[in-house]
């Protein structure tokens, strides 16, 4: 066990994984700039190596532009200076989640407007494959990719994307000291040294992804999406689909209730599809979500907090105290407890019938105001412009 993933297991509440591994490989590029320079280098970031000065800092917050809704914070800002000229790089880092709301262009926008800057560099790094080949818009104009957006920018930014697993193989060769070694341990079991080689498991999942599908599509059949329609009001029409297996890691299906479409809304299925590790078990259940910008957020907030007070050992709370950010509670059981059962597919449709009634339980009993869950012939799964980015890979991790 990695010394660092014991310490990320001591946090109670919700695991900032992404947020946790940034610190550590910072605070390692920082102890080591050698190492920082040869990797840009080695992915032709960078040609000067003669930088007498280099500044790293995490979580940095900057301004945003005219034209943005809110503030940026960056995951790794990086300031190489040579006493003449100044270079200044941003890193985003993902490991389970993916880029959500234009993130990536509004820190190509900010990187563009810093002053006395001589070569401005974005570097996009995941530990999932995550290509960024459109910017999101909504109209009909041609879409640009990440990078030629970045290079019609004045002063341009260069933009790489980069993949965990590269940086793994590069550190692996020049891990000299026991911090270097312990990060790739932690990369180890966080299934970000993988390569491109299909592994045994890859292999085993690809001659039985269409049985598995089946079964689970089996559980969320009709006779649930009926319960949970009568319930809520409606579901997604498309839900569920492996849109959502894709984007974040479930599969389930879904309503909303407020009438800003995305700001509250409930989900039933499977979650946690792609765990750190193998040894991990996915979780079912269903949750209601509520978004950072809804008016009612406070008392949704506060009727969220009665609900795992009374009810501590059925609910878990997700980010109930934390803003901005998407905040949620869960009705949930890990895959692992249905193991035992005889009939696994009913096992799981009985359990999906539970969640849906004690949603509807604490629904009447804690929240004073209405909710109305959408027509399924509203809206559909695969409208991506109405899709929010809950970032539930966090969830995942409770």
């Amino acid at each position: 066990m990695s010394l660092f993933t014991n310490l990320l297991n001591l946090h109670s509440g919700n695991k900032p994984r992404e947020d946790f591994f940034t610190e550590i490989v910072a605070y390692f590029l920082s102890l080591n700039n050698d190492i920082l320079v040869d990797w840009l280098k080695h992915h032709s970031i960078i040609s000067d190596d003669n930088y007498s000065s280099i500044k790293i800092s995490t979580q940095q917050e900057h301004k945003g532009i005219e034209s943005h809704t809110e503030n940026s914070r960056l995951d790794i800002a990086v300031e190489l200076s040579t006493g003449l000229n100044t270079d200044v790089i941003f890193i985003e880092s993902k490991i389970g989640a993916k880029d959500g709301n234009n993130a990536l262009k509004k820190y190509a926008e900010i990187l563009s407007n810093l002053p006395n800057v001589r070569h401005r560099i974005l570097i996009y790094i995941t530990r999932d494959y995550d290509p960024k080949e459109e910017i999101k818009q909504y109209d009909y104009a041609p879409k640009p990719t990440i990078k030629e957006y970045c290079l019609e920018l004045s002063p341009k930014i260069n933009f790489f994307q980069l993949r965990w697993y590269q940086f793994y193989s590069f550190l692996k060769e020049r891990a000299s000291d026991i911090l270097a070694q312990e990060i790739l341990i932690f990369m180890r079991n966080n299934t970000m040294s993988h390569t491109n080689q299909f592994s045994s498991v890859d292999l085993l999942t690809m001659v039985n992804f269409n049985k598995t599908l089946n079964l689970m599509e089996s559980t969320l059949s009709d006779e649930i999406q009926h319960e949970f329609r009568v319930a809520f009001g409606g579901v997604i029409k498309g839900a569920a689909s492996r849109t959502q297996w894709k984007w974040d890691e479930r599969y389930i299906i879904y309503t909303h209730f407020s009438p800003s479409t995305w700001d509250l809304w409930c989900g039933l299925g499977y979650f946690g599809l792609n765990p750190s590790n193998l040894t991990d078990y996915p979780y079912l259940g269903i949750f209601l979500q509520v978004s950072s910008r809804f008016e009612q957020r406070p008392k949704i907030i506060e009727s969220m907090q009665k609900i795992i007070n009374d009810k501590p050992n059925l609910w878990t709370p997700s980010n109930l105290k934390v803003l901005p950010a998407w905040s949620g509670i869960f009705y949930r059981k890990s895959f692992k407890d249905f193991l035992s059962e005889e009939n696994h597919v009913s096992a799981i449709k009985l359990f999906f019938q539970e969640s849906i009634k004690e949603l509807k339980t604490v629904q009447e009993q804690y929240f004073d105001f209405p909710w109305k869950g959408v027509s399924i012939e509203a809206i559909t799964e695969g409208d991506k412009e109405e899709y929010p980015d809950t970032s539930l890979s966090s969830i995942a991790e409770i």
